[in-house]
């Protein structure tokens, strides 16, 4: 089943379940910010002060880096991550595809007001397929007469146990950069979180595991050549209007990406799919 619902203020939002699983999906941002395979804990974390107004970033769920990761290099003043997570996505396709299956994509194409923030046309859609697995698939369409060099996210947020219970496989011996400290370095062993995070990883392996005292959580990608790990830990945390002190504590970012280094040129009439699978 698939609804389109809407809060008291107006703030509008796509409702799925069906035999394996829940999720919502809000319009502005093709923000999934709750999926959870049935008779088990939800996949995201969602930030228990998350706002959900018009024109304000959800904290937490799977918030969409678009047309560029993190700050825009040639001019810092612009939103961070780009204004995809704020812009009003609309709904091109509902369909259930089985009893256990459902299926939605959002579109957002170019505008009056993306043109003053990045002066290029374009067309990008966001597939998500909710089932026992979830998947997502943002692909963007240059529809310009000049190439554009892409980079973006599936700023994923895992809802984890606790903070020391965790540890990430699928990334020993990749080169990672900190954007912490602004130097690269060599992953060693395993990732264990005892501080503040923020690493873009490159050539990572195909799958990455997310292992919890709980549980343990898959990622794969397609598209992406970088994966972004992210906790902003206690003192970060505290400066988030957005996301209580203690919040880190049940949370970390692993981010399916084309960031940095990995960015996309594409040509006019070319397009880029930035895929991630989750079981």
């Amino acid at each position: 089943m698939i609804r389109e619902k809407q809060l008291t203020n107006g703030f509008q939002y796509v409702e799925i379940e069906n035999s394996y699983a829940y999720a919502k999906i809000a319009l502005q941002g093709a923000h999934l910010f709750h999926y959870q395979v049935k008779e088990k804990t939800p996949l995201l974390w969602l930030s228990q002060a998350a706002y959900f107004e018009e024109g304000k970033a959800i904290r937490g769920g799977v918030p969409i880096c678009f047309p560029w990761f993190g700050k825009k290099r040639e001019d810092p003043t612009l939103p961070q991550h780009g204004f995809a997570r704020t812009s009003l996505w609309r709904v091109i396709l509902e369909e259930e595809l089985d009893d256990e299956s459902s299926h939605v994509r959002l579109e957002l194409v170019s505008s009056k007001e993306t043109l003053k923030l990045w002066n290029y046309t374009f067309k990008v859609t966001l597939d998500i397929l909710v089932s026992n697995q979830l998947t997502m698939a943002l692909t963007t369409t240059n529809t310009d007469t000049k190439p554009f060099e892409l980079s973006c996210a599936l700023h994923t947020y895992f809802a984890i146990s606790h903070i020391e219970h965790v540890s990430i496989e699928g990334l020993e011996g990749k080169q990672y950069y900190n954007n912490l400290d602004g130097k690269s370095y060599r992953q060693e062993g395993k990732i264990v979180l005892k501080e503040e995070v923020d690493r873009v990883y490159f050539e990572p392996s195909k799958s990455v595991t997310l292992s919890d005292s709980q549980k343990k959580v898959t990622l794969r990608h397609e598209g992406s050549n970088s994966v972004v790990v992210w906790n902003p830990w206690l003192e970060k945390s505290q400066k988030m209007v957005d996301m209580l002190d203690g919040g880190y504590e049940t949370m970390v970012c692993i981010e399916s990406a084309n960031a940095g280094e990995d960015a996309r040129m594409l040509k006019p009439g070319e397009r880029h799919t930035l895929k991630a699978m989750i079981v």
